[in-house]
């Protein structure tokens, strides 16, 4: 059943421990590895708000996104182009626009070296942009690093010893632009090509419309949306590792739609240098070691030879 269900959780009766919530989380992430949830305590008007601030910044002209673009910046902050990404090999680099941003630390704070903790790069225009986005990033991260401890309880992990390990998170903000699938589009071309995610828990707002696809465990794809004020939650492969395979990275992709979609995921990662080796095993992986070979794999710009 668990493959063929992605079931919709009540996300306050989680928090509050509510004993069926709990069960339908362990069976969701032992299994299909997905999740939606409503009753949250982000408001769909925020949420629509926030995708209203990225569709404003993917309609400027290339000429204005340009001088934010990831390629030219060297880490992941900014604008990055159609054809920025590849996150599978076999397929051709994804079509999509997306726009990055990461938790502010102060310029002096010797962190801000690694890539992982480099500064935004915050565009003048659409008007208020940053301070919708960094409002949304502190309301989004507080709610996902709740949900991940109460994901970790019912999957029989402590969830306070996730806690402390996220207050310098690696929580990198994404707002994903798909256009409508271009006529020249082929069998390898996709709005993202199918992947698992890297990191531990994403927390992805849509607009609403479909278009994501999550494999089965038998072959074969569900298809899985949520309206603004919903979330889909799904896990990367470091929260697999880190959790002795208890919670799964489920593969998953986006066709691309017949027209285009805004969706907006937070990738909720730990600190730097936690160590997200499986608890228990004495081994040592640093989580900023994990992400930045997966972002080498990933961003066209830095895996040119």
């Amino acid at each position: 059943m668990s493959d063929m269900i992605i079931p919709r959780i009540d996300a306050a009766a989680l928090l509050a421990g509510d004993p069926a919530s709990v069960e339908a989380v362990r069976v969701a992430a032992g299994g299909v590895g997905f999740m939606t949830v409503h009753n949250t305590p982000i408001s769909a008007e925020r949420v629509q708000d926030v995708i209203a601030a990225y569709k404003a910044f993917f309609e400027l002209p290339a000429a204005a996104k340009s001088q934010f673009d990831m390629a030219q910046t060297g880490s992941n902050r900014g604008w990055g182009a159609p054809g920025s990404e590849q996150v599978d090999p076999d397929a051709n680099p994804d079509y999509k626009q997306v726009f990055d941003c990461g938790l502010e630390l102060p310029v002096d704070d010797p962190l801000t070296q690694l890539s992982c903790y480099a500064p935004n790069q915050w565009p003048d225009a659409p008007l208020g942009f940053a301070d919708m986005l960094r409002t949304y990033y502190a309301q989004a991260t507080t709610f996902a690093l709740d949900l991940l401890c109460a994901i970790a309880e019912a999957t029989g992990e402590d969830g306070d010893y996730f806690r402390p390990l996220f207050d310098r998170p690696m929580a990198l903000l994404r707002g994903n632009y798909y256009p409508q699938r271009p006529e020249w589009a082929g069998e390898n071309d996709f709005g993202i090509a199918t992947h698992t995610d890297y990191g531990c828990l994403t927390l992805l707002a849509t607009d609403g419309s479909p278009g994501l696809e999550v494999r089965k465990r038998g072959g074969g794809w569900i298809p899985v949306s949520a309206q603004p004020g919903e979330f889909v939650i799904n896990f990367g492969e470091m929260l697999d590792m880190w959790s002795n395979g208890r919670i799964k990275a489920t593969p998953h992709r986006v066709i691309g739609p017949d027209h285009a979609r805004i969706s907006v995921p937070l990738f909720f990662n730990p600190n730097h240098d936690a160590n997200v080796a499986p608890i228990g095993s004495g081994q040592v992986i640093k989580a900023q070691e994990h992400l930045d070979k997966r972002y080498a794999e990933t961003y066209v710009h830095l895996n040119k030879p």
